[in-house]
């Protein structure tokens, strides 16, 4: 996911005419050609690093896919709504690679369907992904799915119906897009951090104690006794 932000960061900085978040799309870092775009607002694009940017795209779409195909029970619940978690982020994760593949004006109908299913399909599997994941994931992270995709949800609306409240274009299709990928990169890391204490928590580990300290002749001494002389 880190990857993403970075190539963005990329890809705006090589624009010879400053790079704007309120007034441009996420998709305009990624189109081909240099032109003045008319649709949804009025605004020059031209995108050095357009290669680069899409590369970004689909990559990121590839390791969403993967990502929820991986998670599996370590993260959810069982039952349909933790299928259905699973499903849509992996909806948004072919979304991206679409976005990718086909620039916007490279092929328009190709993209907007992928950038609808980032910020349908993506936000409605977080808020599901709220309820659906297992109880030992922490409070925060799943109340966090839930308010990441009510709050991405809305914006895509007003999105839609051209009502920015001052974020300009850009800058609400930034918060219809970008809490799914702050979520995603917030579960990818616990993941990792919480690993290691599973791992510790494990039964093999505990049957390996066990052994040891059978070997050690530690294991029938009393709790106060052991390991003194």
């Amino acid at each position: 996911m880190a990857q993403f932000f970075v190539v963005h960061v990329i890809a705006e900085s090589a624009w010879a005419r400053p790079y704007s978040w309120a007034r441009n799309n996420i998709s305009d870092l990624g189109n081909v050609h240099c032109a003045v775009q008319s649709e949804p607002e009025p605004r020059y694009i031209c995108s050095p690093e357009h290669a680069l940017m899409n590369v970004s795209f689909t990559a990121l779409g590839v390791l969403l896919l993967v990502g929820a195909a991986l998670t599996g029970g370590a993260l959810w619940r069982t039952g349909r709504a933790a299928a259905t978690a699973c499903l849509l982020p992996g909806g948004a994760g072919a979304g991206f690679v679409l976005v990718g593949l086909a620039p916007a004006d490279v092929n328009e109908n190709q993209h907007v369907l992928g950038a609808l299913l980032i910020m349908a399909a993506g936000n409605i599997g977080l808020v599901v992904a709220g309820f659906a994941l297992a109880p030992r994931v922490p409070l925060l992270l799943r109340w966090g799915a839930v308010l990441s995709g009510v709050t991405a949800l809305t914006a895509w609306v007003l999105l839609l119906s051209h009502t920015y409240l001052g974020l300009g274009m850009g800058g609400m299709e930034r918060v219809a897009v970008f809490p799914l990928l702050l979520w995603s990169l917030a579960v990818a890391t616990h993941g990792v951090i919480a690993r290691p204490a599973r791992a510790r928590k494990a039964p093999g580990h505990d049957a390996l104690h066990a052994v040891t300290a059978r070997r050690s002749g530690t294991a029938d001494l009393p709790p106060t006794s052991k390991g003194h002389v």
